[in-house]
């Protein structure tokens, strides 16, 4: 009976089931990875979303002291034409459009589509830098003009959002280049296309929170005090 079993068998056919079986497993596992990171950034988001109100609401109370001095409003204050800083807004902006367009590439073919996705990423590398380096240069041009760190609270503010923001960009340039190193060593282009959109979301997400700042740290103190008797500081 087990020779007839045997003879009867088509063991092309398991190889065949087995090889489906671990296909589907693989993607499965796939699947599961790339929901698990998405879940670990949109928690990541909301803690830093947390942080920086929070930082924000004290900045708004700080406001209302007597040694509070704004960064802009008369013509000698630096940031009454933050020219600098919009450049430094135009590079952050270009390095999210550039990064978009690295996870958005259509294949036409893989090899005309990795150049595409390497040139793009390292357009967003270079405007991300360009942005950091340009903000160090603005604390530069401040410490130089006399506003320093501890010159009053408004200076201690700006070097602290600026600061914490510029970390958080360059861990996600730290995170981009190490999924460019994985796809290289591995060669997932699914994965790679699935974690090159939550790079998107990074920096579409530190964009939006650098105007937001941008928008604060550049006010004139009539705003300041209009915004703090609306949160009822």
């Amino acid at each position: 009976m087990n020779i007839i079993r045997q003879l009867l068998s088509k063991p092309w056919l398991s190889d065949d089931a087995d090889m489906t079986e671990s296909y589907n497993q693989t993607q499965c596992l796939s699947v599961i990875q790339i929901q698990s990171t998405k879940t670990a950034l949109v928690f990541f988001l909301m803690v830093v979303t947390v942080v920086f109100l929070l930082i924000s609401i004290t900045f708004l109370s700080r406001s209302q002291y007597p040694d509070f001095t704004a960064l802009a409003g008369p013509p000698w204050l630096p940031f009454s034409n933050p020219v600098t800083l919009w450049v430094n807004s135009a590079f952050l902006l270009l390095a999210s459009i550039s990064i978009r367009f690295a996870a958005t590439s259509k294949p036409i073919n893989e090899r005309v589509t990795h150049t595409r996705m390497v040139l793009t990423l390292c357009l967003t590398g270079l405007f991300s830098c360009l942005f950091l380096i340009g903000q160090l240069l603005v604390w530069k041009q401040l410490t130089a003009s006399g506003f320093a760190v501890n010159g009053n609270p408004a200076n201690s503010y700006f070097y602290l959002f600026t600061g914490i923001h510029g970390l958080h960009l360059a861990g996600g340039f730290i995170a981009l280049i190490r999924v460019v190193v994985t796809f290289v060593r591995h060669a997932d282009s699914e994965r790679l296309t699935a974690n090159l959109h939550l790079c998107v979301w990074y920096w579409h997400y530190l964009f939006i929170v650098w105007m937001l700042l941008f928008a604060l740290l550049t006010a004139t103190p009539d705003t300041y005090k209009t915004i703090a008797l609306l949160c009822g500081f």
